[in-house]
């Protein structure tokens, strides 16, 4: 009970914003018009988790959702907005939400290459599938403790949180979630790739690539950045942008411009 009762706490404690430094890189209507059902919305949150991801990936992106489009058939929200994304939040778990969520938020599209319109739906079926599935709480300690040193519980009971976990904090990151519905299509994150020789008579020194699945648990979000099969989609620049045509204020640098 007690640990039950900690580990709500803790997951509003690290829910809370604590900074407001995020700054968007494109504006709202370019990002509607770009982003594509599949692809992976990373964002810089600024909340304390978000702070500790940050940390321990030593990356921009935070946080991680699959946007699947407005006829994903998602439901709506509150104030009778179309979801189209899916993610999964330390509070209420696996839920869907409008892509208006993050129309302030520094974010950076992911795009798979190549998805059918089945293999979309693949990914669309699947997340409906775990909306309401929480989080493994028990991994979120072993986030808390980047940012509680000494935690703030009786010291008759510190010894059972840490104990308490998996040990391997990345586990409780959400883009385990979103790295889980890809494998469901074996669409490649970053595989493990082992060479081999090629067993090729004519050429000894041949060698060839054998693909293996990383374990779900172990991808953060910087994987989808990182990874060379997902090309990364900037809105900006995908909607006829001119820089000639930008609205510059007086230039005090000392340059001269032509």
């Amino acid at each position: 009970m007690l640990l039950s009762w900690l580990t709500r706490q803790l997951a509003a404690y690290l829910s809370k914003e604590v900074s407001h430094n995020s700054i968007r890189t494109s504006t709202w209507d370019a990002l509607v018009t770009t982003i594509q059902p599949g692809d992976v919305l990373l964002v810089e949150g600024t909340t304390r988790i978000s702070v500790a991801i940050k940390y321990l990936t030593q990356s921009t992106w935070s946080h991680a959702a699959l946007y699947l489009g407005t006829d994903a058939g998602l439901g709506t929200s509150a104030e009778g907005e179309t979801h189209a994304l899916i993610e999964a939040d330390l509070e209420q778990g696996i839920r869907p939400l409008p892509l208006s969520h993050y129309r302030h938020a520094h974010t950076r599209i992911c795009r798979p290459v190549g998805l059918s319109d089945h293999d979309v739906g693949t990914l669309t079926n699947y997340a409906r599938s775990r909306i309401g599935h929480q989080y493994d709480m028990r991994n979120v300690f072993d986030l808390a403790r980047y940012l509680l040193p000494t935690p703030p519980v009786p010291a008759r009971h510190r010894h059972k949180l840490l104990a308490f976990g998996s040990g391997d904090p990345t586990r409780a990151i959400c883009s385990t979630f979103i790295a889980e519905a890809f494998q469901r299509l074996r669409y490649p994150i970053l595989p493990v790739v082992e060479l081999l020789p090629a067993d090729d008579p004519d050429c000894h020194d041949c060698i060839r690539e054998l693909y293996r699945v990383k374990h779900h648990s172990l991808f953060t979000p910087r994987d989808f950045d990182a990874s060379p099969y997902f090309r990364i989609v900037k809105p900006t620049i995908e909607t006829n942008f001119d820089y000639r045509a930008l609205n510059w204020g007086d230039d005090d640098s000392g340059l001269e411009l032509p």
